[in-house]
């Protein structure tokens, strides 16, 4: 959490260094009214004796001089007469200090001047969606504060849209007989126990082309060896071998990925762990995989797994994947008879900011200047679908779907978002595959590794 909690009023102060000592966090408005504008202070201890200050409190009776941790900024000079004890380089010109995104920077003429970038977690917007019952709730994460929101559209999504050849990649013709029910609601992980792989956390790596990609074959393989095979697959080998026309931590395209896994193959997360960039931009991280052809199309490693206490370095394939259309049934009836497939689509700047509900894309932002209307190309798994009823009878369809902002984000890592009307373009370009698995592969797999979880 990143606010100071706020202290209420009744709770003794043991310590006095409840919080970080305020002054330290840079006082933006040393020459500020607080105690005067109380109207006066208080002698000894007395825990009533306060003011609001930023996202906290702070005091103005005689006690909080004895640690200086939570006094008022203006306690010296209007109740002591005396000058402020800190340090006076507090003050001089150049001092800086971080306002969520925005470094402030005191100025010649005493005053901070901040910087006015767009933030990722703007206060206003999560108040303003969560006000206005737009069917889902917003919260402030601690993994996006203190971020631009460009730099979230840059270090946290990572897929490229699609080129115009791919976007007009033929669809799979399905046909729907009126006999396929497909019910109203249907969750992979209810289906395939133990086979649907839980969401993983990119960090600030722009590659969800891999991460996608990864799960999507994932859990594809697990469904179709019966569970004989459950490797949760390793993003962090298709970021640092599929190099070919892609950018690794810094954005890629799906269909580089799914080239990768069908010609060359990946290994597990847990033999090939995925390590996120120290520093953004991120640099590109050495290939420690290789694969030889073994005839057939299959392919073997031939090198030890980076992960030292990792033996099983065994390669898993996919064949080409197929289109899907943008009509929901079909792709509902994809899901629940082949597992979950993988979607590009829209990321906002609400987006971030998604904790629970229903999430449709929300015009709190409308009334800002443009910088803070942004939006940027993401890919994502679907697993399952369902509706809900709101309090005025009407029925809402939504799209089940994993992210991959670790299990901390939305609910639980996935996210619900209005299926059947192409929010944000979930349904434009819909993938599904087939993963390489022989009997042959089953009975190894089964046979040596038992049934690895």
């Amino acid at each position: 959490v990143w606010t100071i909690p706020q202290i209420p009023k009744t709770q003794s102060r043991t310590k006095r260094e409840l919080a970080s000592p305020l002054h330290l966090r840079g006082i933006r408005d040393p020459f500020g009214s607080y105690c005067q504008r109380r109207g006066g202070c208080c002698p000894g201890r007395d825990d009533q004796c306060t003011v609001p200050y930023q996202d906290t409190i702070c005091y103005c009776d005689l006690f909080c001089n004895r640690t200086v941790s939570d006094c008022c900024p203006d306690f010296w000079s209007h109740c002591l007469g005396t000058t402020p004890p800190y340090p006076p380089s507090e003050f001089h010109s150049g001092a800086t200090y971080k306002e969520n995104c925005n470094l402030c920077t005191c100025g010649q003429n005493g005053r901070w001047e901040c910087e006015l970038h767009a933030c990722l977690i703007e206060d206003d917007m999560i108040q303003e969606i969560n006000r206005r019952g737009y069917g889902w709730r917003a919260t402030n994460y601690s993994q996006f504060w203190g971020m631009t929101l460009d730099e979230g559209l840059r270090y946290r999504l990572g897929t490229q849209r699609p080129s115009r050849t791919i976007m007009n990649m033929n669809e799979i013709q399905m046909n729907m007989n009126g006999n396929d029910h497909l019910p109203s609601y249907f969750n992979a992980a209810d289906k395939w126990p133990g086979k649907i792989h839980e969401p993983l956390d990119q960090g600030n790596c722009n590659a969800s082309w891999a991460f996608s990609t990864s799960a999507v074959a994932s859990d594809r393989i697990s469904i179709q060896s019966m569970g004989h095979m459950t490797p949760q697959l390793s993003p962090q080998n298709l970021i640092s071998c599929d190099i070919r026309h892609q950018g690794g931590c810094s954005g890629g395209r799906i269909d580089g990925a799914w080239w990768y896994l069908r010609r060359r193959g990946v290994v597990t997360e847990e033999c090939y762990p995925f390590s996120p960039p120290q520093q953004t931009p991120a640099e590109v991280a050495r290939c420690m995989m290789q694969s030889r052809a073994v005839g057939r199309g299959k392919r073997q490693a031939t090198a030890h797994c980076p992960n030292s206490y990792s033996y099983h370095n065994n390669i898993y394939q996919s064949t080409p994947p197929y289109r899907l259309s943008s009509n929901e049934n079909e792709i509902m009836k994809e899901i629940m008879d082949n597992g979950p497939v993988q979607a590009i689509m829209e990321v906002h700047e609400d987006f971030f900011v998604y904790k629970s509900g229903i999430y449709r894309h929300t015009d709190v932002n409308y009334h800002k200047p443009s910088e803070y209307r942004k939006h940027a190309t993401h890919s994502v798994r679907i697993t399952g679908w369902g509706e809900e009823r709101d309090y005025n009878g009407r029925t809402h369809k939504y799209w089940i779907a994993a992210n991959s902002w670790g299990k901390n984000w939305g609910e639980d890592g996935y996210f619900r978002i209005a299926r059947g009307v192409n929010e944000c373009e979930i349904e434009t370009f819909v993938i599904g595959v087939w993963g390489r698995v022989t009997m042959e592969d089953m009975h190894n797999h089964h046979h040596h590794h038992g049934r690895r979880k």
